[in-house]
């Protein structure tokens, strides 16, 4: 038998527990009250009988009996019983219920919890420090795993939060500037998707699925923080020169088409060359061109 197949043997599943409608056995509690009354009426009216002595004797245990079985439930919210710790079944109906005095009943919420956690300090896929918080929308589906599988399930989940953070957070890198990677700044729905599926693989054993969960912080950690913004301001400034240049080469080489094209002027070579240096400085000066008249012949 595999390490798998054993620990699938040890998980605990949620089944349908053995329960009461708490209002049926309410009228039960009431007779009970009223049969105790008349017991007690009998027995003060000098007028004793056997069935008078065994209702003031019978009805009150009963009554204990009775009153000791009722618990309620809310909506969205179950109740797990056991037996001397036997697990029994779990009891989601909603309203006044009732079971056996001596089973216990722990009340589980199924509600959907909102859980935001703290900001960890992760080294992403290139090794920079980042920082990093999650906010996780999670309930319990399976009171049974949440109960008695993991020791305390809330708890349980505060923890795998932090290491699914640390493990999607280490599996990309922080920024790509040039777009080729998944990156955890440029690409939130799908990390987010990856962070989700993570954690209900991580969460399965507590009978916990995830709802919806996304980033709340993302940056890079102090001590970088400002060498890596410089080097995105000199990565955007490279990019930016580099969309200039390819803009202006494609223009010069138009503006020389057009020329040669329609007959406009004839250039020999050095001249051509002196005319493309001339428009890459205009095109691409970051200062306005100041322009020169030549009066004189194209030469001269």
């Amino acid at each position: 038998m595999t390490e798998s197949n054993v620990i699938a043997l040890n998980m605990s599943r949620e089944r349908t527990a053995s329960t009461a409608s708490g209002y049926v056995m309410l009228f039960l509690l009431l007779v009970a009250i009223l049969a105790q009354i008349w017991g007690i009426v009998q027995l003060a009216n000098d007028r004793p009988s056997t069935l008078a002595l065994v209702t003031v004797i019978v009805a009150p245990l009963a009554l204990i009996f009775i009153a000791c079985g009722f618990y309620m439930l809310q909506p969205n919210q179950a109740a797990a019983i056991t037996l001397f710790g036997d697990y029994q079944g779990t009891d989601r109906t909603t309203g006044l219920r009732w079971v056996l005095p001596w089973l216990a009943r722990k009340k589980v919420s199924v509600r959907a919890n909102n859980f935001i956690s703290d900001k960890i300090k992760v080294n992403d896929l290139r090794g920079n420090p980042i920082e990093m918080a999650a906010q996780i929308v999670w309930r319990v589906v399976d009171t049974a795993q949440a109960l008695f599988d993991v020791d305390d399930y809330k708890e349980f989940v505060r923890v795998q939060v932090e290491a699914a953070i640390r493990t999607i957070g280490s599996r990309y890198p922080y920024d790509d500037f040039e777009h080729l990677e998944i990156t955890l700044r440029g690409n939130h729905d799908e990390v987010g998707a990856e962070l989700r599926k993570e954690l209900i693989a991580r969460l399965a054993v507590a009978g916990i699925t995830i709802d919806e969960c996304g980033f709340t912080h993302l940056a890079y950690a102090t001590e970088i923080a400002g060498a890596m913004l410089r080097r995105q301001q000199a990565q955007a400034i490279v990019a930016a020169r580099r969309t200039l240049v390819d803009g202006a080469v494609g223009m010069v080489e138009m503006a020389l088409e057009q020329l040669s094209a329609k007959n406009v002027v004839h250039l020999d070579d050095e001249r051509r060359a002196a005319m493309v240096s001339n428009l890459m400085v205009v095109l691409c000066g970051e200062r306005d061109t100041q322009p020169v008249v030549n009066t004189g012949t194209l030469y001269t």
